[in-house]
């Protein structure tokens, strides 16, 4: 049976606003595939495994320990040990705690990032890891001893109180020792003055997470990545990433749509919908006449906020409940 899986992070509004966004919004093809699918599932989601819902989804999806998969995306070789994905971020105080901005907004070009990677690379050789780079906001550390600590995605800790989630295990005293050493680093470094001068927040510190070990090797995952974050992009299969709803019908068998997660992230909720409506004429209502047209036998939406999903899955025939009117209201249910 031919399939397809969409998983759209914050395509769940949170029920505090859900009623009157579903009134506003335009998402016709949407609205067909939710009103008449032949399961839906809501899971709710433990805030204690740190990361957000389509995170975990796709921990899982790669076929591979995150840290790795998104290393071999970037083209990386593998190697023995255990890795962590590394972000450099902006800190800032907000009232009485520290607050992580959204690393999407740090505009932090490749030479600057370089200059800072380079910067600290001795450093943490010397405390006997390694640090390889990725790209501009994406890097990599191998620690072994740190191996039980638990991290937090950057997404998850941004914009809220950073004491509750930072890395915490035995190794936690070790980490913030290594990051307080960076901070100094980075503290008035030329980057960073010439940054302030551009009115462009400083890269004052660095984040931490997805630790595990490499494997020797993992298999294709058939997905395709829209419009995410570097490291989400690099998990994307062969041409898979920003595909077209085409090609990913053609060659994929699910696919993560970004569109809404800075959106949803920001509570911009105007842009949310905008966004939506987009994401309703570029790719439901494609992946609706592929459906009707017997290309794929069924799809499967996962569409997420930040407490939990609800997945809900449509069928070829169960298009044909003409009983069931055609709205948006399995949203806010």
């Amino acid at each position: 049976m031919a399939s397809l899986t969409l998983v759209v992070p914050f395509g769940l509004p949170p029920a505090e606003f859900a009623p009157d966004l579903v009134r506003s919004m335009q998402a016709p093809s949407l609205a067909a595939l939710l009103s008449r699918n032949k399961s839906q599932q809501y899971v709710p989601f433990d805030v204690d495994s740190r990361v957000l819902p389509h995170e975990a989804w796709l921990a899982q999806a790669p076929g591979a320990p995150l840290a790795s998969a998104v290393m071999r995306g970037m083209g990386m070789e593998q190697e023995a040990g255990h890795w962590f994905i590394v972000h450099p971020i902006h800190v800032q105080i907000a009232r009485n705690h520290l607050v992580m901005q959204d690393p999407r907004q740090l505009r932090l070009e490749e030479a600057d990032s370089r200059t800072l990677f380079e910067s600290v690379q001795q450093l943490i050789a010397d405390e006997g890891k390694t640090l390889l780079y990725g790209n501009a906001h994406t890097w990599f550390l191998r620690a072994d001893e740190w191996a039980g600590l638990a991290t937090a995605s950057p997404d998850a800790a941004s914009g809220v109180n950073l004491a509750d989630w930072m890395p915490t295990g035995d190794a936690a005293r070790s980490f913030r020792r290594l990051q307080n050493e960076v901070q100094m680093l980075w503290h008035e470094h030329p980057v960073n003055e010439a940054r302030a001068a551009r009115k462009l927040p400083a890269v004052n510190s660095f984040w931490l997470w997805a630790g595990s070990p490499a494997p020797a090797a993992a298999a294709p995952s058939g997905l395709a990545v829209i419009e995410g974050p570097d490291w989400m992009n690099a998990l994307a299969s062969g041409k898979l990433q920003d595909a077209r709803v085409e090609d990913v019908l053609a060659k994929g068998r699910s696919a993560v749509l970004a569109q809404l997660l800075d959106a949803g992230l920001s509570g911009d909720w105007s842009s949310w919908l905008l966004n939506m409506q987009d994401l309703d004429q570029q790719w439901f209502a494609p992946v609706l006449e592929a459906l009707r047209a017997g290309r794929i036998d069924e799809v499967t939406l996962i569409l997420s906020h930040r407490d939990g999903w609800t997945e809900f899955r449509t069928g070829r025939m169960s298009l044909r409940r003409f009983w069931r009117p055609v709205n948006l209201k399995k949203l806010s249910t």
